[in-house]
């Protein structure tokens, strides 16, 4: 185990962090189906049917999905590594695989390089069925764009980390990454999932992140330590965020103060209301007039008689005190 762990000896210098890889093949486990014995609860069969939950196309009646393109890509960049490794043509192990120095240098492309170079194993082979099983899974449960930005965190935040950690230490690494963190993303979506001996996905997860902690730190294997923790921990995060289990915190430490501006007292209503001018209130008394004058003072009602003492009112005020 501790032999797998540690680097290879064609290539001693590579850090291999590929920690599912060695882990599953030293013991032989088998990942599929009819191994994982998986039960899904009746939560996952309810897929959102919107055009990002479903396959991307269809190959003689079998759906694919974006996880079977992200295993084709890593199947061609297996092939390739194996012509070049039987040429000894030292480009791919030069230029592609990651390295902290060489990327503070400006070699930026090796933050996206370093997956492409996968010499063959069994390990790769585990890996990719659990890209394909789990990433599936993960991918249908929350749509292909949700899917590609989760994966391609997982690909960038060990490099980065790496780059960040490359000013005091530089490291190495290579090869394809992810699908342990996609499994723990797996377990989060559905906890209650029954896998190999009946037992719930979220402690598979425990049991196996457990593990390997203690397997990094028996070995002193500090990035691969970092790795796992960062990978991990941010598919768990990012499916609680999801979920609205998880809020991000505000960092804004200063906010802009509202500028206040004092407003004179608004007049009352009594103040607002306009007195209706003389014109207006000469014709109203005219019209009243005029239906008197033909149809006689009976003919008004009550309503027009009290709008006619009103608008008679109104003159008098209006008229002045010698008019009174």
């Amino acid at each position: 185990m501790r032999e797998l762990l540690r680097n290879s000896s064609n290539h001693a210098d590579h850090l291999d962090i590929r920690f599912l890889r060695c882990d599953t093949a030293s013991r032989g486990l088998r990942i599929g189906y009819g191994a994982l014995n998986c039960r899904f609860p009746t939560t996952m069969a309810s897929y959102n049917t919107s055009d990002d939950n479903q396959p991307v196309m269809w190959l003689r009646g079998h759906a694919v999905y974006t996880a079977h393109c992200i295993v084709l890509a890593y199947v061609g960049s297996l092939l390739v590594t194996t012509v070049f490794m039987a040429l000894k043509a030292p480009f791919l192990f030069t230029w592609l695989p990651f390295e902290g120095g060489a990327v503070l240098r400006g070699e930026i492309w090796r933050l996206l390089s370093y997956g492409l170079v996968n010499p063959p194993s069994l390990g790769f082979v585990i890996d990719m069925v659990m890209i394909v099983w789990f990433g599936r899974e993960v991918e249908k449960s929350i749509g292909r764009r949700q899917f590609l930005l989760l994966y391609g965190c997982l690909y960038l935040i060990t490099p980065l980390l790496f780059t960040v950690i490359g000013v005091w230490l530089p490291l190495r690494i290579q090869g394809a990454t992810g699908a342990f963190a996609l499994f723990v993303t797996f377990a989060t979506l559905y906890p209650e999932t029954m896998m190999l001996f009946n037992i719930l996905a979220k402690w598979v997860a425990l049991i196996l992140v457990s593990l390997y902690t203690l397997m990094a730190l028996a070995d002193r294997n500090l990035p691969a330590l970092i790795s796992l923790w960062a990978t991990t921990g941010f598919a768990f995060a990012y499916v609680r965020f999801e979920q609205s289990h998880i809020t991000l915190p505000d960092f804004r430490f200063w906010r802009r103060k509202p500028k206040f501006r004092v407003l004179p007292d608004l007049p009352s209503l009594k103040s607002v209301t306009k007195p209706k001018p003389i014109n207006s209130t000469m014709a109203e008394m005219d019209e009243l007039l005029d239906k008197i004058a033909r149809s006689g003072l009976a003919s008004l009602t009550t309503k027009e008689r009290a709008k006619l003492e009103q608008s008679r009112t109104e003159l008098l005020k209006k008229s002045g005190p010698d008019r009174s």
